[in-house]
């Protein structure tokens, strides 16, 4: 997003389904595999992790599920099913979606980790591209992200 000067227009935030990690950062296994990873050293140490709450449907247009365990979570959420329309699994824009899971990276070692940067990377950029476009064709100028 920086790259493509958009930091201006999105709003993108992370939220587990879980409290157990709440206000920890990213695991050092994740923030070594960002560094390594990316072509500019992405450093995302200062992020903080939060839980995923109700609220968070009227605060973001997109919402992304990670798994379908953590999609159920979180349309467990919309009590009223008014929401499930802005709520995705992640691996949807994937241009290799696998199973449409990103796979759980602890048990993986530095490899598992690595993968789910790269399949973070590149389904984020698609995320982004589709956005982009939404906005140009006057789907809304601004779009936001949400979700574990």
């Amino acid at each position: 997003m920086r790259a493509k000067g958009l930091e201006e227009r999105f709003r993108v935030a992370s939220a587990g389904t879980g409290d157990w990690h709440v206000g920890q950062p990213p695991d050092d296994r994740m923030q070594a595999a960002a560094r390594r990873n990316s072509p500019d050293g992405l450093d995302i140490s200062a992020q903080r992790a939060q839980q995923f709450a109700a609220d968070h449907f009227e605060d973001f247009d997109h919402i992304f599920a990670m798994d379908k365990n953590n999609l159920h979570d979180v349309l467990f959420l919309d009590e009223e099913e008014q929401y499930d329309g802005k709520v995705r699994l992640f691996r949807e824009f994937d241009p290799q979606p696998g199973d449409f899971q990103v796979p759980d990276p602890y048990a993986g070692g530095r490899e598992g980790f690595d993968r789910v940067y790269r399949i973070a990377d590149r389904t984020t950029a698609r995320i982004l591209d589709e956005l982009v476009k939404e906005g140009e064709k006057g789907g809304g100028e601004d779009g936001e992200k949400a979700g574990e």
